[in-house]
């Protein structure tokens, strides 16, 4: 299977390496690992570096083979400083984060600085309230949209009540009149950019139909009062009318004229 001179290899005679070599079952022949050279290797590979900030030194154990990225990761914790808001110096240089320790020839006993990156800093802090403001935005618009659901439910109440011919309460319109202006009150002062906006102006028109809707209910319903109240007086007018022609033909008989006797005849001996 093998030739003579690898056989001899195997079996051990001709080669002092022996221990480089091992048959796997099955018969395949492979290099054999060497447990302490990956050891030695891996040892070589980490390495310790030693970082000033401010008036403070920190010693960082990392790989030779990791970016500076991954040191400022290890940084954060004892400086507290922002992995954005860091800026590490080697020999009177800025490193980018995504340069390698090894490739910048950054070796074992190396000495860095950690400086504050203050317009990073600026940036993430307004990166994170516009965030913080956008998240407030959206949680407001959220329950905005809740409320005028609700309302939107007591407003088509209100019509379906009119519709079956019911007289619905003045008050009943303008509690719900309030509530959707104080709503889109609210809405005025909410300022959003990109969906935000559109969400806003959505729940605007909505507010607007509603209100809307209910001007046109309190029409409807000042009609059927006035209405009403025009019924009730032709109906009272028409009983009056009656009742004074019936109480006129009563109170005013004619007066029976008394029966005129023709004057008597007195006949007399005179």
């Amino acid at each position: 299977m093998f030739p003579r001179g690898r056989r001899s290899d195997i079996g051990g005679h001709g080669n002092t390496n022996v221990a480089e070599w091992e048959l796997r079952p099955g018969g395949m022949l492979v290099q054999k690992r060497n447990l302490d050279l990956n050891q030695n290797s891996a040892s070589k590979s980490t390495i310790k570096v030693k970082v000033k900030y401010s008036s403070s030194y920190h010693q960082i154990q990392i790989s030779s083979h990791a970016s500076f990225g991954e040191l400022k990761k290890m940084l954060t914790e004892p400086t507290g400083l922002h992995i954005q808001d860091q800026k590490l110096i080697y020999k009177k240089k800025e490193r980018d984060s995504k340069s390698y320790l090894d490739v910048e020839r950054v070796k074992d006993g190396s000495k860095l600085v950690l400086l504050v990156d203050i317009e990073s800093r600026e940036r993430r802090i307004l990166e994170t309230l516009k965030i913080a403001k956008k998240e407030k935005t959206l949680k407001s618009l959220t329950e905005i949209k809740v409320e005028v659901d609700k309302l939107a439910k007591k407003v088509a109440a209100l019509e379906a009540a009119t519709s079956t011919g019911g007289v619905i309460a003045e008050l009943d319109i303008e509690t719900l009149t309030e509530n959707l202006m104080r709503t889109l009150i609210a809405l005025d002062e909410i300022y959003g950019e990109g969906e935000l906006k559109l969400q806003r102006r959505e729940q605007i028109r909505r507010v607007q139909k509603h209100i809307e809707t209910l001007d046109m209910l309190r029409m409807a319903r000042e009609n059927s009062i006035s209405l009403k109240n025009e019924e009730k007086n032709m109906a009272r007018e028409s009983k009056v009318h009656c009742g004074g022609h019936m109480q006129g033909r009563q109170g005013n008989p004619k007066k029976q004229q008394p029966l005129k006797h023709p004057d008597s005849v007195v006949v007399t001996t005179k």
